[in-house]
């Protein structure tokens, strides 16, 4: 529930890996690359995020004795290695793009610099953190654009994966444009707008739906009442009703429409609230939502926002992107793959984005050396273990970079509906030279055994 993570949130293969390379004496820099193989079929792009949690994880990463304690019962780990994981201190660097940065496939999200084993230890925690909060980024962008400008309400935090998924489900929302969240933690913990009134349990609390809407207005006045407890209609006539009631004391800001006909029920609303002289008061829609629904809805309704939960809290379509984190050079030397459709692209890595005419046209994924046309992606965020002094950067800042980011990409590739072409990724000539060298020597080694 907080943004550290204990040092024993790793695979155990990665600690048997370092008790290894301490064996072995291969403590050299290495460098691994963060990126994802495919774009998922319906998804054009994803928005990278999380990249604050793995800066403040690695800053404080620490073995504690009771760590230490569990490790040696295990009977896996050497006097030598426990030893040095007491004394473990991560001493790399980080490159990455900024967090709302729109990214695609095989594009590095971000690359880390370390000795060997300290890079190959830190693997789960990385990917865990970047996986989770750009696919659920990636998923609210896509709700965003389709709400084409109206509010977006996280309504998910009940069926998420667990407390810290709900926490920094929030928090990647907010930078890819949702307005606020029903989670209270999330918005101490964050910063973030908070948002919600009443469930249908205040409702049926009460022996009558009209005294319900007349307490709860009573005590929060700007409310919006949650109408279709028992007949959405009728719901929305008890709001009239209280409207004549209370006169000029009425401030009612919407009626939110949670089952049924969403479109059909939301027109009707409308009518019977504009016929009673209550155009102020805003209709909002719950209730199974994800992108498509709310565009049809956005075609069809006069539906003034939207409360979005487990479709957006899980990316239910979508739960999982094929990220990974792969050994790209060690001692100064390239590594790859020849795995099929598993490609490594060796070396650390830049991304160039071109844009021409306001829009974004290819990406270039080039040597990290490389001064090739287009802006640079990938920044240094953290060198000898420490994260770079620079401004304070906000999560409204990384909202405000993501729309201006998103923007730029075309239009096809920001829709909802899987774009006809790709958005075109390159790789350098020299990149590909160098991929191609690595390759046959790999092969002319295989072949001379």
């Amino acid at each position: 529930m907080t943004t550290d993570a204990p040092a024993l949130f790793t695979d155990l293969y990665e600690l048997k890996m370092l008790e290894a390379y301490l064996q072995e004496g291969m403590t050299a820099e290495a460098v691994f690359t963060l990126f994802v193989r495919r774009l998922p079929p319906q998804r054009n792009y994803l928005l990278a995020c999380g990249l604050e949690m793995v800066l403040d994880y690695l800053e404080d990463l620490r073995f504690d004795e009771a760590d230490i304690a569990y490790l040696d019962s295990l009977g896996h780990f050497s006097t030598r290695c426990l030893e040095a994981l007491r004394t473990l201190r991560f001493e790399g660097e980080v490159r990455a793009v900024p967090e709302g940065t729109p990214v695609f496939a095989n594009e590095p999200i971000l690359e880390v610099r370390a000795p060997l084993p300290q890079a190959q230890l830190v693997e789960t925690f990385v990917m865990n953190q970047i996986h989770l909060q750009t696919l659920l980024a990636s998923k609210a962008a896509r709700v965003v654009t389709a709400a084409q400008g109206r509010v977006v309400v996280d309504f998910g935090a009940r069926r998420m994966h667990g407390v810290d998924a709900a926490l920094k489900a929030a928090r990647a929302f907010h930078i890819a444009g949702v307005t606020s969240t029903s989670n209270v933690l999330a918005g101490r913990v964050y910063g973030l707008p908070v948002a919600g009134t009443m469930a249908h349990s205040y409702v049926q609390a009460h022996d009558d739906e009209s005294e319900a809407f007349r307490a709860f207005a009573n005590v929060f006045p700007d409310t919006t009442m949650l109408v279709d407890t028992y007949d959405t209609l009728d719901g929305v006539r008890r709001v009239i009703e209280l409207s004549r009631e209370l006169g000029e004391r009425f401030r009612i800001a919407a009626v939110r429409l949670d089952s049924g006909d969403l479109a059909q029920l939301a027109r009707e609303s409308r009518a019977l609230l504009d016929e009673a002289g209550l155009q102020r008061v805003q209709i909002f829609a719950s209730g199974g939502l994800d992108e498509h629904v709310i565009a049809d809805l956005v075609r069809e309704a006069p539906i003034d926002a939207f409360g979005v939960g487990t479709s957006m809290g899980v990316s239910a379509d979508k739960p999982d992107l094929d990220i990974v984190y792969k050994l790209a050079e060690y001692a100064g030397k390239g590594r790859l793959k020849l795995s099929a459709d598993k490609p490594v692209l060796p070396g650390a890595k830049q991304v160039f984005r071109i844009v021409e005419g306001g829009r974004a046209v290819r990406d270039v994924i080039a040597g990290a050396d490389e001064q090739l046309p287009g802006r640079p992606l990938l920044e240094l965020v953290m060198r000898n273990g420490s994260t770079l002094p620079r401004p304070r950067v906000t999560l409204d800042a990384h909202r405000r970079y993501a729309q201006q980011e998103l923007a730029l990409l075309p239009d096809a590739i920001r829709s909802i509906e899987p774009a006809r072409e790709p958005y075109p990724v390159e790789i350098s000539a020299a990149l590909a030279e160098h991929q191609r060298s690595l390759t046959a020597r790999i092969e002319a080694a295989a072949a001379s055994r």
